[in-house]
């Protein structure tokens, strides 16, 4: 079984994440942040993860610990449930439209932490989320999760459907990295024989 449970406690926030990499896309998400919410929701769909978080952050501060360390917990569970890394593709990338606004995500489970991430958004804020702490997400998922993740948001007009599209695609491209190779069995997919 692919799966893990992380709690996170600081000072600052109290999340639990329970992850499933061979799921069917269920869900339940809730971190206080409505819009993020909805982000993790489309992560989960479209990568066929089944997710749970429950969060609990500094929210009258502002959203930015909560959904930090929602990434690092996340990143975590997916670091878990991929153990040695045995038997996967590895690699997976996904364009995803949304309307007038196009996403490309690209990840390598590459077990070296990188990120690199481009947007342009048209206001500061989606509902209670800053548009800066997409890429942020991002990045702190990344580097807990010991992935390499690119980003890219080729065209929007709609910070929404932006956002929605990245976090589709990204959903998408981990659950192709993810996928177990029916023709890899238990190897690692690296000539260096580890990740």
């Amino acid at each position: 079984m692919r799966n893990s449970k992380i709690h996170r406690k600081t000072r600052e926030t109290d999340i639990k994440v329970d992850l499933d990499l061979d799921g069917t896309g269920q869900s339940a998400i809730q971190t206080g942040i409505d819009f993020f919410d909805h982000m993790l929701n489309h992560l989960a769909l479209h990568g066929f993860f089944d997710l749970e978080i429950e969060a609990q952050g500094d929210l009258e501060v502002d959203a930015h610990h909560t959904i930090e360390d929602c990434a690092l917990a996340l990143g975590q569970a997916f670091n878990e449930a991929l153990g040695e890394r045995s038997g996967i593709t590895r690699m997976g990338s996904a364009y995803v439209p949304m309307d007038e606004a196009l996403a490309l995500v690209v990840v390598d489970l590459s077990g070296r932490p990188y990120c690199v991430f481009q947007a342009e958004w048209h206001g500061a804020m989606i509902g209670q989320m800053p548009v800066s702490m997409v890429k942020h997400f991002f990045s702190s998922l990344a580097v807990t999760m010991r992935a390499n993740v690119h980003g890219q948001l080729l065209r929007s007009e709609d910070d929404h459907h932006g956002a929605e599209a990245l976090f589709k695609a990204l959903g998408r491209a981990l659950g192709d990295s993810c996928r177990k190779h029916s023709r890899r069995e238990d190897s690692i997919p690296s000539t260096k024989g580890t990740l």
